[in-house]
């Protein structure tokens, strides 16, 4: 990713766009590229690169420097955009705009995006329909792809962009409620007119930076839940033929199993978002309840305001990038970091099970393609990358991979109905401390529920001895109804 949103980032020094890491050229500012547009032109105004005339820390000196006509017209009417801005905490027109110019920029190795063609579409939609076939012999829980389609990286964008506004506008509303409390009460009235521009020109600047960091993201994801959440329509199983290829590229694998494998994790994702109706809402509620504990150093942001200067706002910007907002060190904050992380492990780790389960026998090359993509999650995938760059969450491999094991644990131990049935409820889900033991969990709750079936046992002979509930077959059924659910009765024939 390039600039940060919000005040959060990775440690200098990852790789901030994949495995090939860049530096910023001071000579070269990145022009061209989807990532290039660094702190030293916040706005996206043309021609004020770190490198551009008139210097990279002023964009406005850049841009009056070079007096190109078309340049001044373009970046006024930008910041038009910005002071007239008066919606919500975050300016989607623009982010919207940036994406879509990002993304027509190119990748870093020079690929552009392309629509979408016959042929491509026809292989997007065979493969999710086998990947389907396959994982009914992997999984109680039935198709979740009404719809295969087949995006470009321009369609994932629009497609996406309500799920982002509903994951972002938490974060940004938060800070920007804080932006327009740190005056005394007895001068917001005087400042009015002050605080109204800071949040304009706050939305916009979230929208930037969010815009380009979609629009990279666009130019990496190969289908519509790489980061663990249904960012697209429901129903809609989605593939990007083009980043399909891109990341199958050099893995030596046939082209057919590469896409093959990755309709299966997709195709595994609707499954489990569609038929686990209070998942999308758990997902997004625990960022939701993550962004109320953000807090903002009124220390540093009462220095911004009180030092700002019209003529320079890319203050604020420089200002966001400096740790401003830092997540609160409560008990209810990291009661939403943990309940947010241990959700999408388990969500990984339950696709990651049942797509090995589906191909391990079919595809020759599925160990290969497990591996690497664990591998890019774990040395910063996209999930990763975007979870840290918008709302500070670094997702941690290895609950990846001990969700995984564990689901596989279960499915041994117990079989895919007793396994799946624990989707049911969020309560009757392995905790934070369970990932740490999975077998501990298998083994645990084997001995729950069979100290379970066995009083519901005596209560059955109980009421045959003494004659009561003769008459009432319904109640015969009882123990049975509730035991599919956990497992019970399987685990008495195992």
């Amino acid at each position: 990713m390039s600039d940060t949103p919000f005040g959060f980032g990775l440690p200098p020094e990852e790789p901030e766009n994949g495995d090939e890491g860049k530096k910023k050229d001071p000579a070269g500012g990145g022009q061209g590229s989807g990532g290039g547009q660094g702190p030293a032109n916040p706005f996206g105004f043309p021609g004020a690169g770190a490198g551009g005339p008139g210097g990279g820390d002023n964009p406005f000196a850049a841009m009056f420097g070079s007096l190109n006509p078309n340049d001044l017209g373009a970046a006024f009417q930008q910041l038009g955009q910005m002071l007239s801005y008066e919606g919500g905490p975050v300016n989607w027109d623009m982010a919207k705009q940036i994406a879509r110019q990002t993304v027509s920029q190119g990748t870093q190795d020079g690929t552009k995006d392309a629509s979408v063609g016959p042929a491509e579409r026809s292989a997007v939609e065979e493969a999710l329909r086998l990947a389907d076939l396959w994982l009914d012999g992997a999984t109680s829980l039935p198709s979740g792809v009404g719809t295969a389609v087949a995006w470009s990286r321009a369609e994932w964008v629009e497609a996406t962009l309500p799920a982002w506004q509903q994951l972002v506008d938490p974060v940004a509303e938060r800070v920007g409620l804080a932006m327009g409390d740190v005056l005394p009460e007895e001068m917001q009235a005087m400042a009015g007119p002050l605080i109204g521009m800071m949040r304009s020109m706050g939305g916009a600047m979230f929208g930037q930076q969010i815009g380009q960091a979609i629009g990279v993201l666009a130019g990496e994801v190969v289908g519509s839940t790489d980061i663990g959440l249904p960012l697209g329509p429901a129903g809609k199983g989605a593939l990007l033929p083009l980043n399909v290829e891109t990341f199958g590229k050099d893995l030596g694998v046939p082209r057919d199993e590469v896409r093959l494998y990755l309709a299966l994790r997709e195709a595994a994702h609707q499954r489990l978002f569609a038929h686990v109706p209070w998942l999308r809402s758990h997902l997004f509620g625990a960022v939701e309840g993550y962004a109320r504990g953000i807090k903002v150093d009124t220390t540093k942001l009462e220095d911004v305001v009180g030092q700002f200067d019209a003529a320079h706002p890319e203050q604020l910007q420089e200002a966001l990038q400096q740790g401003m907002f830092q997540p609160e060190d409560t008990a209810e904050q990291k009661a939403a970091l943990a309940r947010l992380e241990t959700a999408l492990a388990l969500v990984e780790g339950w696709v990651d099970a049942v797509v090995h389960d589906a191909a391990k026998n079919r595809l020759t090359s599925a160990d290969a393609l497990r591996e690497t993509l664990r591998r890019r999650r774990a040395t910063g995938g996209p999930a990763e990358q975007t979870f840290a760059t918008l709302i500070g969450l670094q997702l941690r491999p290895r609950q990846l991979r001990d969700a995984s094991r564990l689901w596989a644990s279960l499915t041994d131990a117990r079989g895919l109905d007793a396994r799946d049935g624990l989707w049911a409820h969020p309560d009757m889900l392995p905790t934070a401390s369970d990932l740490d033991d999975p077998d501990g969990f298998v083994h645990r709750e084997q001995l729950d529920f069979s100290e379970l079936d066995k009083m519901l046992g005596e209560a059955a002979r109980g009421r045959g001895e003494d004659g009561k509930g003769q008459g009432e077959p319904g109640r015969q059924d009882e123990p049975g109804e509730d035991q599919p659910g956990h497992g019970g009765k399987d685990d008495g024939d195992k």
